[in-house]
């Protein structure tokens, strides 16, 4: 901390004096007091120390290159993402060199189940940051820790909840995915073991969303790198080593989980006040905002894993080869677009501290760098998706269906994923604009809609390869949707000049549509 003195003003220094003494540090901004006078107190930045003996930066999103910001934020959460993205890939890798294709066509399976139960989490997950990211913004830092505590304790109560529920109906949802005979046993006992430890993934989940809404993009970058460390470690053991196959894959997971839920919480206690001691009024408070923008957000992402079930049982139809084509596709995708899928959590923080702190041309500024950072960094992984096509080949070792998946994959339609980036994009924007149902009604537009005859069509004229041509296809359609859309939301709530409180509108359209049920 640099001290800025104010020769002469004995007013001044009195009162900072007093104030270290409380725990609270004063700074003169640079540039804005020229003389020792009393006015320069509109120019005094004020911080408080929080709980656990370091200084928090606090809205660090109102100040610098927007772009910057993107870029950093989300290169950062990337690595963290693709820790644990690059070991299901290093799973797929190992479970292939099994030599039996039924286990690899169960990860295919299960991994469309797991994304249903993950996109739980990540609901919950965008309405923790949403609320932090804003409140942080309005400088409200008490608010921000409240609703900190609050959402994780929601999260966790209604993430067991919903595991649960899956759990008891696992041998249903696998079939529904078109599982059948020993590839359905072993995709429901893989499952049966990692479903329980979802209430662990959301901790880490919400956790991390927190951290990056305080601007702390490494920390919660580093949760997921240790949990890919312990995936990692324990993969070969289990699977190879004590001989368990699938079950010690599951297993090596259940325990990643665990690391990614304590590396998240750890950083939040030492570096950001912990958390406040719940009470039933303060749950009470914040139930109505919490769900008001986590309902429909977990909507939003139970949409993806819905489309993505009508995919793997439409590719289904072309024989276990085919869905180990997808299954690795499926596996490549976000090692890939990595970066994307990071930019999409990144981007909301930056445009809710925006938000909040009634910066709207910075705002508008956030969600179009968003969408260059993804043109760019979609046409550069393309290009070497398509250089890898040969690597490829020879690990998996790949032939017939299952290399054309791939190679179709590795190729021109890695480009389309662009236009995946935009709803990304939209989605992060709406949620944090107080308009979360906006991003519900684009996803489940984009993958019941976007998806359900796109690929009936793309399967019926060019077979397997079809059903990824008519999936990518879909999402031009709504990306074209989701773009206009964020520009009337953004014309109709910073065009003015003015920024309106959101989550009243939000809350009131809630209890309309939840009033009889």
């Amino acid at each position: 901390m640099r001290w800025w003195p104010s020769a002469g003003s004995v007013v001044f220094a009195a009162a900072a004096g007093r104030l270290r003494r409380e725990g609270i540090f004063v700074q003169k901004k640079r540039g804005l007091c020229v003389s020792p006078s009393d006015a320069c107190w509109d120019s005094v930045a004020v911080t408080k120390v929080v709980r656990g003996g370091g200084m928090a930066e606090q809205a660090k999103f109102l100040s610098g290159n927007l772009l910057k910001h993107i870029t950093v934020m989300s290169l950062t959460a990337s690595v963290g993402l693709m820790a644990v993205f690059v070991v299901d890939f290093v799973d797929m890798i190992f479970i292939s060199m099994l030599g039996k294709a039924e286990l690899a066509a169960a990860i295919g399976y299960a991994g469309a189940i797991l994304f249903f139960t993950s996109s739980f989490g990540i609901g919950m997950a965008i309405a923790a940051g949403a609320l932090v990211a804003r409140a942080l913004g309005a400088g409200d830092e008490a608010l921000a820790r409240r609703r900190a505590t609050n959402a994780l304790i929601y999260g966790v109560l209604f993430g067991a909840v919903f595991a649960a529920t899956v759990w008891v109906n696992l041998p249903v949802l696998a079939a529904l995915m078109g599982a059948s005979g020993e590839t359905l046993d072993l995709a429901v006992g893989y499952l049966q073991i990692i479903v329980p430890s979802l209430p662990f993934l959301l901790i880490g989940m919400v956790g991390g969303a927190i951290l990056r809404a305080h601007g702390d993009a490494r920390r919660a970058m580093m949760a997921t790198v240790w949990g890919g460390a312990v995936n990692a470690v324990l993969d070969p053991i289990l699977i190879f080593g004590l001989d368990l196959e699938l079950t010690g894959a599951a297993i090596a997971s259940v325990f990643a989980r665990f690391a990614i839920a304590y590396f998240a919480l750890q950083p939040l206690l030492r570096f950001y006040g912990g958390f406040d001691r719940p009470s039933p009024k303060s749950l009470a408070l914040d139930l109505s905002p919490i769900v008001a923008i986590a309902f429909p957000a977990v909507l939003t992402q139970l949409a993806t894993p819905i489309g993505q079930a009508y995919v793997t049982r439409s590719m289904a139809e072309f024989g276990e080869e085919a869905v180990a084509g997808m299954a690795i596709v499926g596996r490549l995708t976000p090692i890939a677009f990595g970066v994307i899928f990071a930019m999409s959590g990144a981007v909301g923080p930056i445009i809710g501290q925006n938000a909040g702190a009634g910066q709207n041309e910075r705002v508008r500024g956030a969600f179009r760098d968003g969408l260059i950072f993804t043109a760019v960094v979609v046409v550069l992984m393309s290009l070497l998706l398509f250089l890898l096509r040969p690597g490829l080949a020879w690990l998996f070792e790949l032939d017939g269906i299952t290399l054309t998946l791939v190679f179709l994959f590795a190729g021109p339609l890695s480009l389309l994923f662009f236009f995946n980036g935009v709803i990304f994009v939209g989605n992060a924007a709406f949620n944090n604009l107080g308009h979360p149902y906006y991003s519900t009604w684009i996803n489940w537009g984009r993958h019941t809609l976007g998806t359900f005859p796109f690929v009936l069509l793309g399967a019926a004229w060019f077979g397997a390869p079809g059903v990824l041509i008519g999936q990518a296809v879909g999402g031009v359609v709504f990306a074209a949707i989701t773009l206009s859309l964020a520009r009337q939301v953004l014309d109709r709530e910073f065009g003015d000049g003015t920024t309106h409180d959101p989550w009243v509108s939000q809350g009131r359209l809630h209890q309309l549509f939840h009033r009889h049920r």
